[in-house]
């Protein structure tokens, strides 16, 4: 239809031109254009005709991930501390409830923060760890993958779970990490965005190994 179309314009176009000269040169302007408008539409549909046309495979932005540089991170008076991400934005906050030592580890370039909460323990670690796993199962429904890798650390009192989720789940990586004792920390990470495994993969896993510095330097104050 568009090819059709665009004959009948160039026909228009030469007909309105021709119309300032003589009944000869209108006949030979006619016969000119004709012939000139069908090899138009002929070269047109031979070219076009040559590929099939199929549709394109969906894409996504690349993304430029720096190298991770790490440093200590500064929580005067938190019962804690590890070693951050130089690309990310250590945030003390205060919970909803009031308890104290919370911390968000924000990464503004890829829109995603390791959201973590600190509790003492008082007689209640089963019910800690418990929730701490509950957390995590409660993506069951969307998860194609959940592992658990245990991680301890006897010079520094520091035990605890790394879970990684695969599927298009609202978080990616969670642990907990405890003395036995006195103290219980947890994180997860969350992307500011709707969940899709395929484009947010290689930000999943660069938050992932941050995550894995995090725990393996972490220490109790």
């Amino acid at each position: 239809m568009r090819k059709v179309t665009t004959f009948f314009a160039y026909m228009q176009v030469f007909l309105y031109l021709c119309t300032i000269f003589d009944k000869q040169q209108l006949f030979y302007c006619m016969k000119k254009s004709i012939l000139i408008g069908g090899l138009l539409v002929a070269l047109t549909t031979l070219f076009s005709c040559q590929k099939p046309c199929t549709p394109k495979e969906y894409g996504y932005y690349r993304i430029h991930l720096d190298a991770p540089v790490y440093q200590p991170t500064e929580l005067k008076g938190y019962p804690y501390r590890f070693e951050a991400n130089t690309n990310s934005l250590v945030t003390p906050i205060i919970a909803s409830d009031g308890e104290a030592f919370w911390v968000n580890i924000e990464y503004p370039a890829l829109r995603a923060t390791i959201h973590c909460s600190y509790k003492p323990v008082h007689n209640n670690l089963s019910a800690l760890s418990r929730d701490a796993q509950e957390f995590v199962y409660n993506h069951t429904m969307k998860a194609t993958k959940i592992d658990e890798q245990e991680y301890a650390n006897p010079e520094e009192r520091v035990y605890g779970l790394l879970y990684t989720i695969d599927g298009n789940t609202a978080t990616s990586t969670q642990f907990y990490l405890t003395d036995s004792v006195r103290h219980f920390f947890r994180g997860a990470v969350y992307f500011d965005c709707v969940p899709n495994q395929d484009s947010l993969a290689p930000m999943a896993e660069y938050l992932r190994e941050d995550t894995r510095h995090l725990i393996e330097t972490f220490h109790w104050q």
